[in-house]
């Protein structure tokens, strides 16, 4: 499943998940419409839709997050990661959310308390993800300051992928699509801290 960033909808991730689904993965939208910003509603949502697809392919599946969907895709793996294989993130701003994005004088104007939400950030990451995380950025971004993309919290499994992209780039610049077919490849660990391949890219597995 592949989750925009805010003011965005399935549109603007359209040509990612064609990428995907021409080397061979079974790909879905968020289906959500456009993505308001508004995380506690949110993320409730986006479990039940995690539930259904996972049921549907009956395997956790794999999360790719752009921007703030890359945020509410470790909420999803928090909340529930017997449903999820792995995230990727892809200009997150885990760090302090809107306080480090071009976004923040929007959040203010709809009185949102930066302060806040980035203090509740910070409390939620007393529950560490379990599942395996990639966090790709850029330093040319522009968008989402680089180092809130970086994740410095005690989650185990964290991997830190740097690219030179634009923030929109991040999900149509044929490196980052490139990039993002090579982490759905990586091994990961299982339950029982093991790793193991996921196969060829091309055996049509669920993300």
């Amino acid at each position: 499943m592949v989750v925009p960033g805010i003011g965005a909808s399935d549109v603007w991730t359209g040509r990612l998940r064609r990428f995907l689904s021409s080397i061979g993965y079974s790909v879905d939208g968020w289906g959500l419409g456009r993505n308001d910003g508004d995380v506690p509603k949110l993320v409730p949502r986006l479990v039940e839709r995690a539930t259904s697809l996972a049921a549907e392919h009956d395997v956790p599946i794999r999360l790719i997050g752009w921007s703030l969907g890359g945020y509410l895709s470790r909420e999803i793996a928090r909340e529930r990661p017997d449903l999820v294989e792995r995230v990727i993130t892809l200009g997150s701003p885990i760090v302090g959310g809107p306080s480090y994005t071009s976004f923040a004088a929007r959040y203010e104007r709809r009185g949102c308390n930066l302060e806040k939400i980035r203090a509740d950030m910070l409390a939620r990451e007393e529950q560490p993800i379990p599942v395996p995380i990639f966090s790709v950025y850029s330093r040319a971004d522009a968008v989402v300051a680089w180092r809130a993309c970086v994740d410095t919290f005690e989650n185990p499994h964290v991997e830190h992928r740097e690219i030179t992209a634009s923030h929109i780039g991040l999900i149509v610049a044929p490196r980052a699509l490139g990039l993002i077919a090579t982490l759905l490849e990586r091994a990961v660990p299982d339950a029982s801290g093991a790793t193991s391949s996921t196969g060829s890219v091309l055996g049509s597995q669920p993300i």
